[in-house]
């Protein structure tokens, strides 16, 4: 008993503390989705975030009652904890999977997707930087093409030059200029995004299962502390 009540006094402590961090991953996903919206259509992508968002709000009076419990039991905010705990458990479930199959599914269509953009963009030469969604892709990340600059050879009617956001943005004067690759982005854009996309989900995956595990050790810890209750006092459950 003395153990489970220090277990899951420490664990409300945790509960706190992760509510910022969880809340943290579920705006980055909403915001990387929302940015790129023009290559992913599909709103339903975010949902991990928001699940993520609304697991940190119930972690704050989760880790509220899992300190007073430890403190002087109550019936009543153990069988309150005991339905939070549950319900942080099914949401964060359900945002680990999704986040995990997104990861694989938002990847593998990337590619297609940015390699369509890339032959449906029209430039020329010495032209000013375009606001199409490619060259606001390239000059954000830094980047050039989908694989690197190769890419617009093979779909170019000017041989001699790539879009000017793919120039570096050290270089003001750059023009796409082929006879000076050292002025160019080198890395392409899918891997840089992809990137980007693994790390949002993949925060979202593994900070959801380090929680379910927290989750279950104090469930464990508050039925220990209800063993100590007459069966009678805990009807709310």
């Amino acid at each position: 008993r003395p153990f489970a009540q220090s277990l899951l006094r420490f664990l409300g402590l945790i509960f706190w503390d992760t509510a910022a961090a969880q809340a943290f991953g579920g705006v980055l996903v909403i915001l990387m989705f929302k940015n790129y919206r023009y290559l992913f259509q599909e709103s339903f992508l975010s949902l991990p975030g928001w699940l993520a968002l609304t697991t940190s709000l119930i972690l704050l009076p989760t880790g509220v009652l899992a300190v007073s419990i430890s403190v002087k039991c109550s019936h009543n905010k153990q069988g309150t904890l005991m339905y939070l705990l549950l319900l942080l458990f099914c949401l964060e479930m359900s945002s680990a999977a999704l986040a995990h199959s997104y990861c694989v599914r938002t990847a593998s269509r990337l590619e297609s997707v940015m390699g369509y953009l890339v032959h449906q963009h029209n430039w020329t030469c010495a032209q000013d930087p375009g606001n199409n969604a490619v060259d606001v892709i390239q000059r954000k990340l830094q980047c050039c093409g989908v694989h690197n600059y190769t890419d617009w050879l093979r779909i170019s009617y000017h041989p001699t030059c790539v879009p000017e956001s793919c120039c570096k943005e050290k270089h003001s004067h750059c023009r796409g200029d082929l006879r000076h690759v050292d002025q160019l982005s080198e890395e392409g854009c899918l891997k840089k995004r992809e990137g980007q996309l693994s790390f949002a989900m993949l925060y979202i995956f593994w900070f959801c299962t380090v929680l379910i595990i927290l989750e279950l050790l104090a469930g464990i810890s508050n039925s220990i502390l209800m063993r100590h209750q007459p069966f009678h006092e805990l009807r709310i459950l």
